[in-house]
């Protein structure tokens, strides 16, 4: 190894020069460490006229959240949800083609899409909120791609048949279709993070967390939508920026709304039609 004499370190000293590998490695700790030390003698020395901060002057104590009861089980509505589905009605929700009172079928606890009743959604506007959902493909679905189990829920319904901001409901399990399509997108908007998908014959749950968009009085996007959506407890969607409604054909826009319904969507593939239970909204500032 060959050794010369090196320029002045940072330390004002003189160190052999390795003309090696270790040289290089030397080099980037000296100037590593001194780094550190021009940082530190830059920070602000304390004042000691001032007096030492307490922990109690950064302690935020008002305005008390609200105590909100969790559910007795997991999916199990919060005291402060307004409930849109408990297995008994549909008294929560019309028709969206002509707002009469919604046509799907109520059984067992469940309300099954009734394909040739249309599109329902729910009798109250929302902004933003909390919002769960589950839904099961029937056992013996039958279909490949978009074409088995498929519907939607509109995190805010903005008009007639499809207009809104649709959240994929989808059976993916072992079906594959084009991923901005599949279960857990914000339908030709976002790739979902996983397929979190149930077979089958199996309760697949929503949990969703939407801001809702801003406009400006002409128009004009103030804020964006955002979703964040958990799949089966997995997370799918985080906090995703929506680019505007989402569209069969055609590039997102957004169109001013204020207030806006949560929409279910009666998809019409040839599929048996799939079930939906346990539907709850907490709103949200």
């Amino acid at each position: 190894m060959q050794y010369q004499l090196a320029d002045t370190w940072p330390f004002g000293c003189k160190l052999p020069m390795m003309k090696s590998a270790h040289y290089s490695m030397l080099s980037a700790l000296a100037i590593f460490l001194s780094a550190g030390i021009a940082a530190q003698a830059q920070q602000p020395a304390a004042d000691p006229t001032q007096p030492k901060p307490k922990p109690e002057e950064t302690e935020i104590w008002k305005p008390v959240p609200p105590v909100v009861a969790p559910g007795a089980t997991l999916g199990a509505p919060p005291s402060d949800a307004i409930i849109l589905f408990d297995g008994k009605n549909l008294d929560e929700w019309v028709s969206v083609k002509d707002k009469s009172p919604a046509a799907w079928d109520v059984h067992d606890g469940v309300a099954t899409v009734k394909k040739a009743g249309g599109n329902i959604e729910t009798k109250r506007s929302f902004k933003n909120y909390q919002f769960h959902l589950e839904w099961r493909t029937p056992e013996t679905i039958t279909g490949t791609g978009q074409a088995r189990g498929n519907s939607g829920v509109f995190l805010a319904s903005t008009g007639p048949g499809d207009d809104g901001y649709e959240l994929q409901v989808l059976d993916n399990y072992q079906n594959d279709t084009y991923v901005n399509g599949m279960v857990g997108s914000i339908y030709k908007q976002s790739i979902p993070l996983a397929n979190a998908c149930r077979k089958p014959g199996e309760w697949n749950a929503y949990d969703v967390a939407w801001t809702a968009p801003t406009f400006n009085d002409d128009g004009t996007v103030k804020t964006p939508a955002y979703a964040t959506v958990f799949l089966n407890g997995v997370l799918v969607d985080n906090h995703f920026e929506l680019k505007g409604q989402t569209l069969y054909i055609g590039k997102p826009f957004y169109k001013k709304y204020d207030a806006a319904p949560i929409k279910l969507q009666a998809h019409g593939d040839k599929s048996d039609p799939i079930s939906f239970r346990n539907i709850w909204v907490r709103e949200l500032p």
